[in-house]
């Protein structure tokens, strides 16, 4: 019997390949343009966020895309339900025009996907963007640093608390693959904070000392 999961990958690129090629933010001709038709790549909003659950010193430490809406949350959803891999190519350098350039910044590094839910998948979304943003800095992109050794429950479906228990533990930390410096930790979509302060809280008992976050929304 066929796998279900590579059987939908399939069948998503054949569609997207037969059909002609919608934009994934807003539904229109994508024309030339890779991940995203140029009216939604004007509609991004690159911006340093002065208030986060990342934050309690006030001092901004996060960068994204704007709010969970419009063309940002449907190209997100694009890229993390329906193999819009190319959608992480924009993303990613779009959030890479937010940093600082007074973020000392040495490594940048993805929250991980449990093993078996990556393979369910096909990919880690997340993976994607952080590699695009890591390659728009120039900056070193360090996927190993981190890996999530319990598979959670997904965070969308708790509530409160349950999210911050949810996560608590369930990553392991190799600061071997950083360079000593500031770690800039990126996700997709960023609600409570929780998973991201989980990682930080991994990194934290390696030696990392300093961090930043970038995430396509909140």
């Amino acid at each position: 019997m066929r796998n279900g999961p590579d059987w939908q990958r399939t069948l998503t690129g054949w569609l997207r390949l037969a059909l002609p090629r919608a934009c994934p933010g807003c539904g229109g001709q994508l024309g030339t343009d890779p991940g995203l038709c140029r009216r939604c790549r004007a509609s991004l909003r690159p911006q340093l966020e002065r208030h986060s659950p990342l934050s309690p010193d006030a001092q901004p430490h996060l960068v994204s895309l704007g709010r969970y809406q419009g063309p940002v949350r449907r190209a997100v959803r694009a890229l993390k339900y329906a193999q819009a891999r190319e959608v992480a190519g924009v993303l990613g350098p779009a959030l890479a025009s937010a940093v600082p350039a007074t973020w000392p910044v040495v490594g940048v590094v993805p929250v991980p996907l449990h093993p078996s839910r990556e393979r369910e998948r096909g990919f880690n979304q997340a993976e994607l963007l952080a590699a695009a943003l890591a390659d728009a800095l120039e900056v070193p992109y360090a996927p190993a640093a981190l890996r999530r050794e319990r598979r959670t429950q997904q965070q969308a479906k708790l509530r409160g608390d349950e999210r911050r228990q949810n996560v608590a533990g369930a990553f392991v930390a190799d600061a071997s693959q950083l360079s000593e410096g500031a770690v800039l930790l990126v996700d997709d979509v960023l609600t409570t904070g929780h998973t991201l302060l989980a990682c930080r809280e991994a990194l934290r008992a390696q030696g990392v000392t300093e961090f930043y976050y970038a995430v396509a929304a909140h």
